[in-house]
């Protein structure tokens, strides 16, 4: 062998022991990170490749890539890589199936002391906490006992990588599932948080069906802060009349508000008809006196001096935005949306519905008292009462009510408040950084509007109204009467007064969808503006499925072209959920890099009934085998995939 033969083939088997090794590292990363890495490959196979999700109770994770000619890409690296994931897709990481099986019907509760209709699961409001690890595989038999409607769920914040079909959203990823109809969900949670999941049909979360999903880390990796125990705090609003009569005033002409809500829920508690506090109210309302049996009771959290406790705190209100403090203690917030941010110090925290976070806190008060958590209105005039419960040392017995006022709630309009906590959260060290550029931008001014004498709520001038087929189906197939085919604007008419109403404030509805090419970036700045009254602009939460983006910054007024130099591109927080503030923008980067169709709208319940929503749609054609149940219905009642 000559030399320079030596050296080539010396210099091949060295590729070929790195290669070797970076596939154990990536082995050994566990399940998050190969899902990560899955979805990377799958996203650069050939058109001509197809992937499908089998149900297979043996290998229920399994990827099926159909029609794959390796030798056809033309590049050795590339073919290597072809190999690694046909070998990866077959190994065994030792995470699990959860199985569950559901039953969603109406049933009698009592949230707040009074007694009403809910919307439960398996006899439970909320709904089953799910837990799982990071890589498991979750598989929920959802049965229908509601009788005469639908309903689907929304697994809020999994971002269904391969299994857009899974997202829980009616007439965009799947159908809505008829009474005494069973569906499986079946997809991966690919990553640690603090999740929730709720009904995406109608305004079924507003009527109570709703719960929890919280993912921990895989085997063997840890957390980057300690902490000794934990608390899981889901809040929700709660009426007293039934979420059909508010569907009805929603759609009347005149319009019909219902109001703001009767009560504030901690893990589905709540008081209406008295108060554990009510020695410092300025009403006439009487003390809770309970047993500790009731349903309504608040639910302690009983804690040991010095030790950290985390809590996990998530919103699923279908209106109120919300402020959270505990009497005495800072709380140190590390997560927001299921990734970690740089750990800050605060008082109390605002949430928005929609959002989650996880704080950090040190019971380093005296452990002879016990201490309000309480639970106030943001962003609207609150009409209801904090929501209360205790923070209880071991040493205390949780019947003793602190002799102190429970925190007062920020004004609900100190919006210099709000921003400070929001414009605090920073991604922490070692986070994915977005793009430098972006190569598609999409403003959406927010607005409400009127349609044939209707209040509506509309994105640049086109108030959302879903289609009878689900997107997912009729674009799989080339069913283009299915859905409004000319795309909504990517902009406004630049002379549009946003601080003032509307001189004409009629608006028109649409089914149109963004197509968006497939592993592009994308910019979305949410635009508020003045709403139908004079000197009103409301708080918008917006959330993203199949995805999270960067926060890359926030601002006063009017969006314009030089406000990008104040974009954070160094260490923007990745959320699933932002908030827009009254007469301000909010901007956002994405990655396109998700196969499927995703809705993107404001999680206030009523505003999205009445329009505030827009569909993103990108690389459809990738979307593999979609399961027939998920598309039994509209014009895709007949079609077999």
């Amino acid at each position: 062998m000559t030399a320079l033969a030596y050296k080539y083939h010396s210099q091949r088997a060295r590729k070929r022991k790195k290669a070797k090794l970076n596939f154990k590292a990536l082995v050994s990363t566990g399940t998050a990170s190969l899902n990560l890495a899955l979805a990377s490959v799958i996203n650069r196979l050939p058109n001509t490749t197809s992937i499908s999700h089998p149900k297979s109770p043996r290998h229920p994770s399994w990827f099926y890539i159909q029609n794959m000619d390796c030798k056809s890409w033309g590049s050795r690296d590339i073919v290597f890589l072809c190999i690694i994931v046909l070998s990866l897709i077959h190994v065994s990481l030792g995470t699990k199936v959860r199985h569950f099986k559901w039953e969603v019907e109406y049933m009698y509760g009592a949230p707040d002391c009074q007694e009403h209709v809910v919307m439960g699961i398996n006899g439970q409001f909320p709904g089953p906490t799910i837990r799982a690890k990071a890589g498991d595989t979750i598989v929920v038999d959802l049965t229908n006992k509601l009788h005469t409607e639908g309903v689907v769920i929304h697994w809020h914040g999994i971002r269904q990588l391969g299994t857009p079909w899974a997202d829980g959203t009616a007439s965009i990823s799947q159908c809505a599932i008829n009474p005494g109809e069973t569906f499986e969900y079946r997809f991966k949670v690919d990553r640690p948080g603090t999740y929730f999941y709720h009904g995406h049909y109608g305004m079924q979360r507003s009527a109570g069906l709703y719960g929890s999903l919280i993912v921990d880390m895989a085997d063997g990796e840890k957390e980057p802060f300690h902490y000794d125990a934990e608390f899981n705090l889901l809040l929700s609003d709660w009426w007293h009349k039934s979420v059909h009569e508010q569907e009805v005033g929603l759609s009347s002409n005149p319009f019909r508000w219902i109001g703001e809500p009767q009560s504030l829920l901690i893990n589905g508690r709540g008081q209406y008809n008295c108060s554990l506090a009510a020695k410092f109210s300025n009403s006439s309302i009487s003390q809770c006196k309970f047993k500790g049996n009731e349903k309504c009771a608040p639910q302690v959290l009983k804690v040991r001096p010095n030790k950290t406790y985390r809590l996990r705190i998530a919103s699923t209100t279908a209106l109120a935005s919300l402020n959270l403090a505990i009497e005495g203690h800072k709380m140190v917030v590390v997560e927001a949306d299921g990734n970690h941010v740089q750990p800050f110090a605060v008082n109390d925290l605002d949430i928005y519905s929609g959002e989650s976070y996880s704080v950090l806190l040190k019971t380093d008060q005296n452990p002879y008292k016990n201490y309000w958590v309480s639970i106030g209105v943001r962003g609207r005039d609150p009409k209801t009462n904090q929501a209360l419960t205790l923070l209880s040392y071991s040493a205390t017995p949780a019947s003793k009510l602190p002799t102190t006022q429970p925190p007062v709630t920020p004004r609900w309009d100190d919006y210099n408040h709000s921003k400070a906590f929001t414009k605090s959260i920073y991604a922490l060290m070692g986070s994915p950084q977005p793009p430098k550029t972006y190569d598609r931008r999409i403003i959406l001014l927010n607005t409400q509007n009127r349609l044939n004498g209707f209040v509506k709520w509309a994105i640049n001038n086109v108030s959302l109204v879903l289609p009878s087929t689900p997107y997912l189906g009729s674009i799989k197939f080339g069913l283009n009467n299915a859905f409004d085919q000319k795309s909504p604007p990517d902009n406004y008419d630049s002379s549009y007064d946003i601080m003032k109403p509307a001189p004409n404030q009629n608006t028109t509805q649409g089914s149109g969808v963004y197509s968006i090419t497939l592993n592009t970036t994308v910019d979305v700045i949410l635009q508020n503006a003045n709403a139908l009254a004079k000197d009103v602009s409301e708080i918008h939460p917006w959330h993203l499925h199949g995805h999270d983006f960067w926060v890359l910054g926030y601002g006063e007024g009017k969006f314009k072209d030089g406000d990008e130099k104040t974009f954070n591109l160094k260490n923007p927080p990745l959320r699933n959920t932002a908030v827009i503030f009254p007469f301000g923008w909010t901007a956002l980067r994405f990655v396109a890099d998700n196969p499927g169709v995703w809705a993107f709208h404001c999680h206030i319940e009523p505003h999205l009934h009445m329009g505030m929503g827009v569909i993103f749609a990108q690389g459809v054609h990738r979307v593999g085998q979609i399961p027939k149940e998920a598309l039994a219905c509209g014009l895709t009642g007949n079609k077999q995939n």
